[in-house]
């Protein structure tokens, strides 16, 4: 095993968790800065939250009070000293980290509560906007000077509320975002957020979330993410982090990641660069003559075909490394930078296609399937008594559909009806009619547009 083999297996093996909120390496200056701070004497116990650990480099990390995050939190928001600002932010960081979950918890809820926006601010310049007269009438009576003295106080007012709109955390968050390491803080914090939300859905958190989301969005934009294409040619820290962040088919070994990174295999990934060496997310490639019909054909260990051959590019996985960048869409902006360079760079490639997982469809086709056959024989038993069957009745195969299956099911899976036959076939343990041709084409139209429904 070569040197890069040996580091990615040892470090992988040596991580504590696969929590990706936890695998964190914040910038030089941040680790510096706390360290610094590490002279100071402890204020409060050692801590042994995971985070707090894996904050800082050096691991000496103590414990401070909720009191004193929560002064730090507000110098931070209120400090006009742009000389000072980083030391400050580094402080707050720093103590964040040092809380429990649960001071954590209170913490981001006095974020969101006291730091909120000024709704008696608003409400009065609401009271002043709603007073103003907007003239109407022969326009050819107003004077310019009245003109521009009506519209000066519109413009004034909608200037101030605009600004009166906006909550004061929102300076922690543009300061943080200007800050070496506040962009992947943000995100921590959003995870945080997040979990909170799902212990408690408080309304003031949900309007916390939702600024910070909008933030991250805005500053995670395409247009400043940088596209990097993984290969195993790149560090043995960032092919560590694809394999302790892939999400969708697991990476087993060395060979297997080695495989999915070589010929006839793309990886790529957005990196910010304010977070340097880190994917935010990461999409796997797998160049191929056709369509897979399964993930098994792309993961086993078959050899590739020669590139100049590939008529496919099958996306398989996608992951995102960052849990709290939820929500913000950043797979639909990489799959179409991916085409767009496969394209370029492959023009024989003229089919893109995914095989991805589809959670949750043959439980519920198969609950569907038994239970329209449970009022199916009901019905047969009871005649109607004015109309022409239950009204629980949902027959999910259209007429073709039907009449092709009952003719195509050989004596082992027949059935009373089209229903009946597809469940008799999703359930069996004998799998030897998925070599039928004839069974294949009768069933892939229903399940086809099942699927979709």
């Amino acid at each position: 095993m070569n040197k890069k083999g040996l580091s990615i297996l040892m470090r992988t093996k040596m991580r504590p968790n696969n929590d990706p909120s936890k695998i964190s390496s914040f910038s030089p200056s941040l680790s510096n800065g706390i360290n610094q701070m590490m002279t100071d004497p402890p204020r409060n116990q050692r801590s042994t939250d995971d985070s707090c650990s894996n904050f800082s480099a050096s691991g000496n990390h103590y414990e401070r009070t909720l009191d004193v995050v929560k002064d730090s939190m507000g110098l931070a928001i209120s400090l006009n000293k742009t000389e000072s600002l980083d030391v400050v932010l580094d402080d707050f960081s720093q103590g964040y980290f040092s809380l429990s979950n649960e001071n954590r918890k209170k913490l981001v809820i006095v974020l969101a509560k006291e730091y909120d926006l000024n709704r008696i601010q608003v409400r009065e310049l609401l009271k002043q906007y709603l007073g103003l007269e907007l003239r109407s009438g022969n326009e050819g009576e107003l004077s310019n000077v009245d003109d521009e003295n009506m519209f000066s106080a519109f413009y004034r007012i909608e200037r101030n509320l605009r600004q009166a709109l906006k909550p004061t955390y929102n300076v922690l968050f543009e300061r943080l975002n200007n800050y070496t390491g506040g962009l992947k803080f943000l995100s921590l914090l959003r995870a945080d957020i997040l979990s909170f939300l799902g212990e408690e859905n408080i309304a003031s958190l949900r309007a916390l979330d939702s600024c910070l989301k909008e933030k991250l969005s805005t500053w995670l934009s395409p247009a400043v993410l940088e596209l990097h294409q993984i290969t195993w040619d790149d560090s043995a820290s960032l092919l560590e982090k694809i394999v302790t962040y892939e999400a969708v088919h697991p990476i087993s070994n060395l060979l297997d990641l080695k495989r999915r990174l070589g010929v006839g295999r793309r990886c790529f990934g957005y990196f910010h660069p304010a977070i340097p060496g880190e994917p935010l997310i990461f999409i796997e490639v797998a160049l191929l003559k056709n369509v897979a019909q399964t993930i098994q054909e792309v993961l086993l260990d078959v050899p590739p075909i020669p590139e100049h051959e590939a008529a496919c590019a099958l996306f398989y996985s996608i992951s995102s490394t960052q849990p709290g960048l939820a929500g913000i869409n950043l797979g639909k902006f990489l799959i179409k930078r991916m085409i767009t360079l496969v394209k370029r760079d492959m023009p024989q490639i003229s089919t893109f296609a995914t095989l991805s997982p589809i959670p949750g469809f043959m439980q519920w086709l198969l609950s569907k399937l038994a239970s329209q056959s449970v009022i199916a024989k009901v019905d047969n038993m009871e005649p109607p008594t004015g109309g022409s069957g239950s009204t629980f009745q949902d027959n999910l195969l259209e007429p073709d559909e039907e009449r092709m299956l009952l003719n195509s099911a050989p004596e082992t899976y027949a059935g009373k009806s089209g229903m009946e036959v597809m469940l008799n076939l999703l359930t069996s343990k004998n799998y030897e009619w998925t070599g039928s041709a004839e069974l294949l084409s009768a069933l892939n139209p229903p399940l086809m547009r099942l699927c979709a429904r």
